[in-house]
This record gives C-alpha cells, sequence and structure tokens, in this order.
C-alpha cells in the first residue's frame, strides 16, 4: 500500500468514527453554543434557550426549552410559568460532499501539490441542506394555581411530568 493511499484511508476511518459519534445535543448547559442558557431579566423574568445541532429535531429544541423554563420556575420556588414571547430560529447549511477525480484548483488554476500535478478528471459533488434550530423564550413565573384561562401558561410541576420521559441528558447517550 502507497503512503498516499493509506493516509487516504486514514482519513476516511477518521470521518467515519466522528459520524458514529455524531448525536443529537443531550439536555445540558450550553457548551460549544449547544444547549440551554438561562438570563435573568427582573426578578421573576427570564430569557430561556436551547440550541441544538443539526441533528437534533425542531421538536425536541421546543420541548427541551419548555422543559428548561418548568425547572427554572421551580428553581425560583414558583408553581407556574407564562410564555411572554417565545420564537425558533432555524439556520440552514449546506454540506457538500463529493467523489471521484477532480481537477484541484486554487483560485481557478491548477496547481502543483509537493511535485505532483493535480490534473483534470471527472468529480461528483452533492449539496445537501442541514437545519439546525435555536429556540428562545421570556417566561414570567408566577406561585400559585396556574390560570386555566391562559394558554400561555404552562404549570411547571405537569411539564416536567410529561417531558421528563423524553429528555436526553449527556449520561444517557
Amino acid at each position: 500500500m502507497t503512503h498516499r493511499a493509506f493516509r487516504s484511508l486514514l482519513a476516511i476511518g477518521a470521518v467515519l468514527l466522528l459520524a458514529a459519534c455524531a448525536s443529537p445535543t443531550p439536555y445540558q448547559p450550553a457548551t460549544d453554543r449547544f444547549g440551554y442558557a438561562v438570563q435573568t431579566l427582573e426578578t421573576d423574568r427570564y430569557r430561556v434557550s436551547f440550541a441544538g445541532n443539526t441533528l437534533t429535531p425542531r421538536e425536541t429544541v421546543e420541548d427541551f426549552l419548555l422543559y428548561r423554563a418548568a425547572e427554572v420556575t421551580l428553581d425560583s420556588g414558583r408553581d407556574y410559568f407564562i410564555l411572554v414571547g417565545q420564537d425558533v430560529e432555524r439556520f440552514t447549511f449546506f454540506r457538500t460532499t463529493s467523489s471521484g477525480f477532480g481537477v484541484s484548483r486554487f483560485h481557478g488554476s491548477p496547481y502543483f501539490y509537493r511535485g505532483g500535478f493535480a490534473g483534470s478528471g471527472f468529480a461528483t459533488a452533492t449539496s445537501r441542506p442541514r437545519d439546525r434550530f435555536t429556540a428562545y423564550a421570556q417566561i414570567v413565573v408566577h406561585p400559585g394555581e396556574k390560570p386555566e384561562d391562559d394558554p400561555d401558561a404552562f404549570d411547571a410541576r405537569d411539564v416536567l411530568q410529561r417531558l421528563g420521559p423524553n429528555i436526553v441528558r449527556p449520561d444517557d447517550s
């Protein structure tokens, strides 16, 4: 096996290893841009967010946001929260893969690499969109019974009980 073939196999193996380790963002504090964050705005008002990677579905991002809002509510000694503003941002990236033998070019011109000419050939490239979602909400926390006539009010304990079985933490993955 030539040195070049060995390097190619090593590179392919590294890519496959990374792909095998890739998983949706677990429920965790934000690390490397992904996870939840909380900012206190006033005594009873918070900004909560959850950012998922490209493997985390939108529904999961929204559930993790609500779960964190419920935890913040109970941690503050309150019983229910009201969503006073929420949004989900979608970020789209394009991942391009290629196969075959292509022309290596630098600023539109063929170039030489370590004495070898990167000549012409054939190649195919495929671009696929990859979406990543971040959910944001402002919540106001309250003590006592949740008002039944407010569709933006959530009982924190009920949210934790209903969403809890779907929460994936780093230790679970």
